[in-house]
């Protein structure tokens, strides 16, 4: 450095401050040292200010954006329009190491390699030249380390836009070993990196027979050939539990399993002593004629038999294949004059719910919802929800995304949804575990109208194959996939928590090294 600086190749640089005892985060080899990244450096600056030219070839101007995985496509590096005198000030040679100031990408680095064009860098970077008297491999190790992350977020300056600039990189700690074991701690970091590739290989590996023997197990079960064909399919998942449910993905579709077994009636016993599924369907019929004789709900189209093609499998005795629409009333929103903007919407009033507030879970996001004014509400004339009601997505990527209504006794839906309003003898838990299930699901792409916009409409929903069962084995049903829901939660906390532990049982070994 001194001789650079007498051969006026560099400019000297500030005397940094020497680091105190309180800042070093812990103990060296006693033939290490802890330093400054000044220190090892040559210069560190800011890139050139200009703007992108692909047109131009002579010299690129790399930016933040052309790095991507430690890698630079050369040829694809646009060109820039720079003076020549400015050339050799920002001209990037093998070794340079450049790293992010600003924005979401503050702090990435790339390590100059195989550089085969003449290219300067863009301003939001700034360029660390090393001294030759480190081996630059381990400075990039250093500059990917956890202690460089932590002390570079330390330093960030600004709360909305993530800013470090030179002084801050300048002062960043590092360590500084022999430089011959900086070789070789860099080729067992890269032994070490290649063993950590092959055990993920591994993994992936496992997980993907995990997946395939999952499939396999849960298909005998929904689609066994005979009871002892259920059986044996129950018997392989129970035997290899802890296997087959290590992975998040198959805890996904166990749950998917155990909705299917629900509304095939496999999920918990008949009771005989239950009023069957055509005497429930009897009290549905009376049901829906006293609401429409007190005006409450309008008569709808006769719906179409079922055709036996339409039966997707066998369910129990007692229960009753019938269309959707027999089991309440399905209403659409206001589409008309009335329809609420974006400009009308308040603080606080009625609820007005859209398919964005529906969460995974069947709930409504409170803390996200849009209102509009009693006033407004009031000129609605359909789409009115009550407690108890679903509301269903018929457009777009989300279409067939359920919730009941629980949180409000009032509010009012967009277009994009409608409301299924059951009757009392259908319990509208069951029903919203049927619209998720994959029976339920099934239906959705049976009546899509086909359009690059995925479409449904009130009336396609109605003819929906429905499995009914006696009301009071709804309620079991519903019981019964709760508890295998809370158990599958409890699955994925145990995954995660196996994950923590694998983790910081790797750190303790580490911190051991």
């Amino acid at each position: 450095k001194e001789r650079l600086i007498n051969a006026g190749k560099i400019k000297e640089s500030k005397s940094l401050a020497k680091i105190k005892l309180d800042e070093i985060p812990c103990d060296l080899p006693p033939n290490w040292k802890w330093i400054k990244l000044n220190d090892l450096s040559i210069k560190i600056h800011y890139g050139y200010t200009a703007s992108a030219n692909h047109d131009l070839k002579d010299i690129r101007l790399l930016r933040i954006t052309d790095i991507q995985d430690n890698k630079v496509n050369w040829q694809s590096v646009p060109g820039c329009e720079i003076k020549e005198k400015d050339i050799p000030q920002y001209l990037l040679s093998n070794n340079d190491i450049l790293i992010a100031r600003t924005g979401g990408t503050v702090g990435k680095s790339y390590l100059v390699e195989n550089i085969n064009v003449n290219a300067v860098f863009a301003s939001y970077l700034i360029r660390v030249v090393p001294s030759k008297n480190i081996y630059v491999n381990y400075l990039k190790l250093f500059i990917e380390s956890p202690l460089y992350w932590k002390q570079l977020y330390e330093k960030c300056s600004g709360t909305g836009q993530p800013n470090v600039n030179g002084t801050a990189l300048s002062n960043l700690l590092l360590t500084l070993p022999p430089l011959a074991e900086q070789y070789r701690i860099v080729k067992k970091i890269d032994f070490l990196m290649a063993q950590c590739d092959e055990l993920e290989k591994l993994r992936a590996k496992c997980d993907k027979k995990r997946l395939i023997v999952h499939s396999a197990a849960r298909d005998r079960l929904l689609n066994p050939k005979d009871d002892q064909s259920a059986k044996e399919a129950w018997d392989f998942i129970r035997n290899n539990f802890s296997d087959l449910y290590s992975v998040k993905e198959n805890v996904k579709e166990l749950r998917k399993a155990i909705l299917q077994l629900a509304v095939m009636g496999k999920l918990v016993p008949q009771d005989p002593n239950d009023k069957s599924a055509s005497e429930l369907l009897k009290e549905i019929e009376a049901e829906k004629e006293k609401l429409i004789k007190a005006g409450k709900m309008k008569k709808s189209k006769s719906l179409p038999d079922i055709k036996l093609d339409e039966i997707p499998y066998e369910i129990p005795k007692n229960w009753q294949w019938i269309r959707l629409g027999d089991i309440g009333d399905f209403i659409n929103g206001d589409r008309g004059k009335n329809y609420p903007n974006k400009e009308e919407y308040v603080d606080e009033g009625i609820a007005w719910i859209n398919t964005g507030h529906i969460k995974p879970d069947g709930s409504l996001n409170k803390d996200t919802m849009y209102f509009i004014t009693r006033e407004k509400f009031n000129k609605l004339g359909s789409g009115k929800i009550e407690t108890g009601d679903l509301v269903y997505c018929l457009r777009g990527a989300t279409f067939g995304k359920t919730a009941i209504i629980n949180q409000y006794k009032e509010g009012a839906i967009a277009s994009s949804l409608m409301i299924i309003r059951p009757f009392s003898t259908i319990f509208n838990r069951y029903l919203y575990q049927y619209l998720i299930s994959p029976i339920g699901r099934s239906q959705i792409f049976i009546f899509d109208n086909g359009s690059a916009q995925p479409n449904l409409s009130a009336n396609s929903v109605r003819l929906y194959v429905y499995p009914l069962p006696p009301l009071p084995e709804q309620h079991r049903i519903v019981a019964k996939v709760d508890q295998l829901m809370t158990l599958c939660d409890k699955l994925e906390q145990q995954i995660d928590q196996s994950t923590n532990k694998q983790t910081d049982l790797l750190n303790a070994i580490m911190s051991k090294i």
